[in-house]
């Protein structure tokens, strides 16, 4: 019966959701949101469709986002879009998937069981986590399983994992809930603040990703932005510069910068010379930010080497992760504690 079933490894991220099924490699990249009828509950979007209503929405559907910071925030619809994304990779199944889900590596035991829960009611045959951490590193093809001191940053939309990992494990870890949306917020107050204009989440981000620095870029570049100005309440539009963005994420991104400063200030001697070695590895979205990795360079003297595909790297290593499902029965937090019913 395991030759019908099709195992899948989820990066259940606050922004988007990558599912990688094993055989074929990623199958599905989509913003976690989800577009509901209040009225009767009905979902009426989900995924890319859905973002485009962010914001956009009359009063009756409501665009939302059911993962925050990394956690479930909203369990039922969570469960109800990974049931989506589910039939949407395998297809109709007479046999129930098993799932691996990476979490970030600061969640708790209850985040952790709401998780394992939402999978199993979604339609997971059994349902296994692994820390994103780990992931991002299997991913990016280092061997996690060496006695050498490897140092993952992921910087997703809810959350910042920084890892040092040796022999399989991690050794110390720090999961903060500053990351890519926090920048989106701070930049939306910053313009907000300085032209008294206000801007959507989607306008913040396209801001973001187009002309968004963590590092003096080498060339000023320029993007029109338009929102609603908050004294005459009539639509505006501005011009933002890439100098002015580095302003606005200022300081998120130090919070960033001083979380990864403080796991290096903890790590073993032994540990740190290999990292001062090796350089620090980093992952997820906040990864492709414009000189992210040159300020992390200047504030800890370590060079960092961004993963080929550091928004898809978790997807991967979780996807990759299902090649030691038999074993992790025994090793990993699974769901047997949770009643399932098993084809």
């Amino acid at each position: 019966m395991a030759f019908f079933r099709t195992d899948l490894g989820i990066d259940l991220g606050t922004a988007s959701i990558l599912v990688y099924a094993k055989g074929k490699g990623i199958v599905l990249n989509e913003p976690s949101v989800v577009a509901i009828d209040q009225t009767n509950g009905k979902f009426l979007a989900v995924g890319e469709e859905a973002r485009k209503m962010l914001g956009r929405t009359p009063g009756n559907i409501v665009a939302l986002r059911p993962m925050r910071d990394g956690v479930i925030s909203d369990y039922q619809i969570t469960e109800r879009m990974l049931k989506y994304f589910f039939t949407k990779a395998i297809g109709k199944s007479l046999f129930k998937p098993r799932a691996v889900i990476c979490v970030p590596s600061g969640v708790t035991e209850v985040e952790k069981r709401a998780v394992l829960e939402a999978s199993i009611h979604a339609g997971a045959r059994k349902t296994f986590l692994i820390e994103e951490p780990i992931a991002a590193a299997i991913g990016a093809g280092v061997d996690i399983t060496e006695p050498n001191g490897n140092m993952i940053v992921d910087i997703g939309g809810g959350t910042t994992d920084v890892a040092v990992i040796s022999l399989g494990g991690i050794v110390l870890s720090r999961s903060i809930k500053i990351a890519g949306d926090d920048c989106d917020e701070a930049v939306a107050r910053y313009i907000r603040k300085k032209y008294n204009m206000m801007i959507g989440e989607r306008s913040a981000e396209d801001l973001k990703v187009n002309i968004g620095a963590a590092f003096p870029r080498d060339k000023e570049v320029f993007m029109e932005v338009r929102g609603r100005n908050l004294l005459t309440g009539l639509p505006k539009t501005i011009t933002i510069s890439s100098s002015e963005m580095l302003e606005a994420m200022e300081e998120p991104l130090y919070q960033i910068v001083e979380t990864i400063h403080s796991v290096l200030e903890r790590t073993p001697p032994e540990l740190a010379a290999d990292i001062g070695d090796k350089g620090i590895l980093m992952s997820g979205g906040g990864a492709l930010l414009q000189g992210m990795d040159k300020l992390i360079t200047s504030k800890t003297g370590i060079e960092v080497n961004i993963s080929d595909n550091p928004i898809g790297s978790v997807a991967i290593g979780t996807g990759k992760a299902l090649d030691w499902v038999d074993l992790m029965e025994n090793d990993l937090i699974n769901s047997d504690s949770i009643g399932t019913n098993n084809y």
